[in-house]
């Protein structure tokens, strides 16, 4: 089945747009961070400091700029700073170690490279870089080494500590003064909507990470239609507790500078402070999307239903049962959930507020305004009848530009900007878009398709059971059995025998968990569960190849 959402609303780089929203509304705060507050003229006018400074460093036009931060206010004005630059900013995860980093800078080809000391007694990021890039130790070691990555021609340290091998905050900033304002504004009228925006790293939860090239236009319209479909207003005060590496710290971020409203993050997530700062700074949405984060601020001993009460909506995604769960204890916040990827910069669906609670259990809501979505045979490529499972494959401005390939010359789209997300979906009779699953997230047991987030979704219902994931794992007669990691709520317990027996009786017994193991910490990529490590662990602990 085929959709298509028309928009044709006109739209303007992102530089533009913060430009446009700094004379309209200069003294409404656009970025709050505990401890750091900044207005839209504030953000507008660093912006334009940044950019001088990477100007005078020799910073062109669609040159791209790494940035390797945790979250923090400096985060969101070095976006702002690289567009009115006229570059291409490359968001690199936190979580990231050497292996990963080496590949990412010498991949993304950046030209720049800034980093901070804000976390270095949780992560120390200069020492990761200094063994990921060689030739950046020497350099401090004053021996002369050139780092191995050619086009990494200046490296930037925010905070107090000194490095030989990075410009000081307060070095950077004097670059500046060789370069005017009018060099800006050259450079974001030279900018244009289909211009390299980000170049975001995918989690690379399976393989290394690939680069995804998105533009101007995918980021606005991407945020207009958030807008639009959540129904934003100009008082919104939206939260975001994920990385802001990820898609949804741009789809968020740039939502509000579309209707003018005001960001929040924090840089460290504990759900204790978290939840103060929900509660003192009256936040009115939110974007926590995944249950791990939304479940323990409302597992929390202070948290009370009131806790939420100026919450107009919050977005998550997680299972029905889970979605009931966490309504029942939010009463005066409408729960929306949607689909999405880091190729199309975050949301392809979302539910409208104006669904009824069952219509947004039930799927993850219509396209949003200018994307077709198909569900297709994943061995044929044909369309498939409405409510029949299938591939989701997307096309239109919120789909990346294609694959950041140039020895390969490989996208990912295909002739026709197709773009296959190898998830599993149907589309209703009403255009609403549900998520059943990933291709490769299908199990199959003694001949049986069985859907991983299936039995996710039955082992959630269990009184004692807070997150479930489903593996498969070899088996000599089956080929394949059906394992289950689960996490316990706060001053829960259960057995193996337990979950199993919960099992039984309620749904087919090949997919019943053969295996059932707790967990209290998940291996993560950037926000997502790594599946292939918890089949691993227990291939290994069962001696299974």
């Amino acid at each position: 089945m085929t959709l298509l959402m028309s928009q044709t609303r006109a739209v303007q780089t992102i530089g533009d747009a913060l430009l446009d929203a700094a004379r309209a509304v200069p003294e409404k705060e656009f970025i709050v961070f505990p401890g750091a507050r900044r207005t839209y003229d504030q953000v507008y006018r660093k912006a334009i400091e940044i950019a001088r400074s990477l100007i005078a460093l020799g910073v062109k036009p669609q040159d791209r700029v790494g940035v390797l931060l945790p979250n923090c206010v400096e985060f969101a004005e070095w976006y702002f700073g690289i567009f009115f630059a006229g570059a291409t900013i490359a968001p690199i995860n936190t979580r990231f170690k050497t292996r990963e980093l080496e590949y990412v800078c010498r991949h993304s080809r950046i030209k720049m490279l800034v980093t901070s000391d804000l976390i270095d007694a949780h992560t120390n990021f200069t020492e990761l870089l200094d063994a990921a890039i060689p030739g950046l130790a020497s350099i401090s070691s004053g021996s002369g080494g050139v780092p191995s990555h050619p086009n990494l021609v200046n490296r930037v340290l925010l905070g107090a500590k000194r490095h030989s091998a990075y410009l000081s905050a307060d070095d950077f900033a004097s670059a500046a003064q060789t370069v005017s304002a009018n060099d800006v504004e050259a450079r974001l009228a030279g900018t244009s909507v289909r211009s390299a925006a980000v170049l975001f790293y995918t989690s690379g939860t399976t393989a290394m990470p690939k680069g995804c090239i998105l533009s101007h236009e995918t980021f606005m319209r991407q945020g207009a239609a958030t807008v639009e479909r959540m129904k934003f207003q100009q008082d919104e005060r939206m939260w975001l507790p994920l990385p802001m590496f990820h898609s949804s710290a741009t789809q968020t971020l740039f939502s509000m500078l579309c209707c003018r409203g005001t960001w929040l993050s924090l840089t460290h997530f504990e759900a204790g402070s978290a939840l103060e700062q929900v509660v003192e700074e009256k936040i009115t949405t939110m974007f926590p999307a995944f249950p791990t984060i939304i479940q323990q601020l409302l597992n929390h001993p202070k948290y009370t239903t009131d806790s939420f009460r100026f919450l107009r909506t919050t977005f998550n995604v997680a299972n029905p049962d889970l979605l009931r769960l966490m309504q029942s204890k939010m009463p005066h916040t409408i729960q929306v959930g949607g689909f999405g990827m880091t190729e199309t910069a975050g949301s392809i669906s979302i539910n409208s507020p104006d669904e009824t609670f069952d219509e947004r259990c039930a799927h993850q809501g219509r396209p949003l305004p200018g994307i077709e979505v198909r569900i297709v045979d994943p061995e044929t490529g044909h369309n498939l009848p409405p409510n029949q499972r299938g591939e989701i494959i997307v096309r239109g401005p919120f789909v990346f530009d294609g694959y950041d390939q140039p020895e390969s010359g490989e996208t990912g789209l295909d002739e026709n900007g197709w773009f296959r997300t190898g998830d599993l979906g149907a589309i209703n009779d009403e255009g609403g878009l549900s998520f059943l699953g990933r291709l490769k997230d299908m199990l199959k047991v003694g001949g049986e398709n069985v859907a991983a987030i299936e039995v996710e979704s039955f082992l959630s219902t269990h009184p004692a059971v807070s997150i479930a994931q489903v593996v498969g794992v070899p088996d000599e007669k089956y080929v394949e059995v059906v394992a289950a990691f689960l996490e316990l709520r706060p001053g829960a317990t259960a057995t193996e025998q337990e979950i199993i027996d919960f099992c039984a009786g309620q749904i087919a017994r090949y997919k019943i968990p053969r295996y059932v193991r707790f967990v209290t910490e998940w291996p993560m990529s950037s926000t997502k569960i790594q599946k292939f490590k918890l089949r691993d662990t227990l291939c290994g602990e069962l001696n299974l190849s």
